[in-house]
């Protein structure tokens, strides 16, 4: 396991099917449909998050290291497969607490190092999220902030309010 980095952007999505239609131009490939549930733990620095993902019962733990603030941002995380889920959630929630947890079905578009992801929260609404995945963390290279670019011109995000924090945040405003 080791760390990596990304750059992250969040709005909300008036239009679902519309953005599903630019990832579409954009020529991303469809990753399918996710359906996720979130469980954050109350650490002391950064998100720790065990992430199911309810269809394929699949699991992994996430750490992240993000600043708080709007527009496009740096993401250090780690990463873990989580084989027994139940257990970890209740060791963790042993171990730290449950902060929160978060539902969501998520549509997954892949535009080179680009994630494009259209979420339904529930509870929250519809959001778009781009997680540019860097090759090299510390260092984004012309192709990926070109194919980040791409996407957000795509989608029509340059310019629009963005969200900081992510949803555990939100759900708690």
């Amino acid at each position: 396991m080791s760390e990596r980095e990304n750059i992250e952007l969040k709005a909300a999505d008036a239009d679902p099917a519309a953005s599903e239609r630019a990832c579409r131009a954009l020529g991303a490939a469809d990753g399918g449909l996710l359906v996720q549930r979130d469980t954050y733990f109350g650490v002391d620095r950064g998100l720790l998050k065990l992430r199911e993902d309810v269809g394929a019962g699949t699991a992994e733990l996430i750490f992240y290291l993000r600043a708080h603030e709007d527009g496009a941002r740096a993401s250090s995380y780690w990463r873990a497969p989580a084989s027994d889920p139940a257990a970890w959630r209740e060791l963790l929630s042993a171990a730290h607490g449950v902060s929160g947890v978060v539902s969501k079905r998520r549509r997954l578009f892949l535009h080179r190092n680009v994630r494009i992801h259209l979420d339904d929260v529930e509870g929250l609404g519809c959001f778009v999220e781009l997680e540019s995945v860097l090759a090299v963390p510390g260092d984004e290279s012309q192709d990926e902030a070109r194919a980040l670019a791409e996407a957000i011109a795509a989608l029509g995000l340059a310019g629009r309010e963005t969200i900081a924090g992510g949803y555990l945040e939100l759900s708690r405003r």
